[in-house]
């Protein structure tokens, strides 16, 4: 008997000896993220450079990407999550902000031919509602690997003229190695530097016996990434020739929000203020970042753009020119009017060209995300390439 205790507490204190050895992940790490999302959805997680470079998809909520890792479970997590509102199981009235920093949407948002305003009701936030196929329903699982998966959906929509759209998305997600990172960016990638970067691949296919026209409406791939704000991220959006900056969203940005020079409109990505810019098809550049001098990490944005002049337009009123939208738009998350807030959070985006598709025509959209972190003299040199920003000057 004596021998069997013995025994017995020996092995309760090595128990106890592994338990206190063995870390829960820590609240902002990759690790924690794939926790609390498993616990609540069926993830797909692809994975490169030896598990160091990560991302989870979720089929459920369109196949978006919620965040990503450079530095495998212990890494940052690098995606915006809404802990409290998919540990709820419930679906809100306008829109469910569960994060991710790749989701799929469908343009355009406002005027006349909006999918997310009913014919005669105010542009307002109260008549605002995001259509269910690209708010609540579930993508459709086609195939997976390690580094790559894709989706499908069939959806009708209907915009503020009545138009009923019959399409099918395809979008598929891959995560990139090392020598594909380097030979898309033309940089090289240094042992002082952690990384990831992948992209998502969308398609809209007009499922429908007519041809889609202007007059009645079109519609648009949207690409939206959800980061975490900080008071020391400087979002970096670099343009080209004289600025036709679209700063009309929301309402006026208020005084001081933005740092415009001769090459750049720059912002500080904290989440603390709501407005939108948009940048139209004439002034962008192939690239669009940010920069968080806290955890000296750089993400670079780069998507699909073939010189294409009809974008739809999703400023909240009824337009003169419906087909003179942006490329790319940036979101700085804040309380609305009545105190409420969707996040905090910042977005980058992006945004396919629209054309009067016949039946069976596709359009297509491809948005690339990178970050890197770790020495700031490297991520610098990849700044002043790609998103031709010193740093040192923020």
């Amino acid at each position: 008997m004596t021998k069997f205790l013995k025994v017995s507490t020996f092995l309760s204190i090595c128990f106890l000896m592994m338990v206190s050895c063995t870390k829960s992940p820590v609240k902002g790490s990759f690790g924690f993220d794939l926790n609390f999302l498993k616990t609540y959805q069926k993830t797909v997680t692809l994975t490169e450079n030896n598990g160091k470079s990560q991302l989870v998809v979720l089929p459920d909520y369109q196949g978006r990407v919620m965040t990503s890792t450079a530095n495998g479970l212990e890494g940052i997590s690098y995606g915006w999550t809404n802990y409290d509102l998919i540990a709820s199981g419930k679906f809100e009235k306008h829109i469910n902000v569960f994060g991710g920093e790749d989701r799929f949407w469908i343009g355009p948002e406002g005027g006349q031919y909006s999918i997310f305003f009913k014919k005669g009701t105010s542009y307002s936030f109260e008549d605002w509602f995001t259509p269910k196929e690209i708010d609540t329903e579930a993508f459709s699982l086609e195939s997976q690997s390690d580094t790559s998966v894709a989706l499908s959906k069939k959806m009708n929509l209907v915009n503020a003229q009545g138009t009923i759209f019959n399409i099918e998305v395809k979008r598929t997600v891959s995560i990139f190695n090392k020598s594909e990172i380097e030979k898309d960016l033309g940089i090289e990638l240094s042992e002082n530097l952690n990384f990831v970067g992948y992209q998502s691949y969308n398609e809209i296919f007009n499922k429908g016996t007519k041809a889609w026209s202007k007059e009645t409406g079109l519609l648009s791939i949207w690409i939206l990434g959800m980061f975490m704000p900080s008071e020391n991220t400087t979002v970096i959006l670099p343009y080209k020739d004289s600025l036709a900056l679209n700063t009309s969203y929301f309402g006026t940005i208020p005084p001081g929000r933005l740092t415009t020079t001769d090459k750049h409109v720059m912002f500080k990505g904290n989440g603390t203020a709501r407005f939108k810019l948009g940048i139209p098809p004439r002034n962008v550049t192939p690239y669009i970042g940010s920069f968080d001098a806290d955890k000296q990490t750089l993400t670079i944005v780069k998507y699909s753009f073939k010189g294409d002049t009809t974008y739809v337009n999703s400023v909240w009123r009824d337009q003169e020119n419906p087909y003179g939208g942006d490329v790319i738009n940036s979101y700085n998350d804040g309380p609305l009017e009545n105190g409420d807030q969707l996040g905090p959070f910042y977005e980058l985006e992006t945004s396919s060209s629209t054309k009067e598709l016949q039946p069976n025509e596709a359009i297509k959209h491809i948005h690339k995300t990178y970050h890197f972190e770790g020495d700031f003299e490297t991520l610098n040199n990849i700044s002043k390439k790609l998103l031709k920003k010193d740093l040192n000057e923020l």
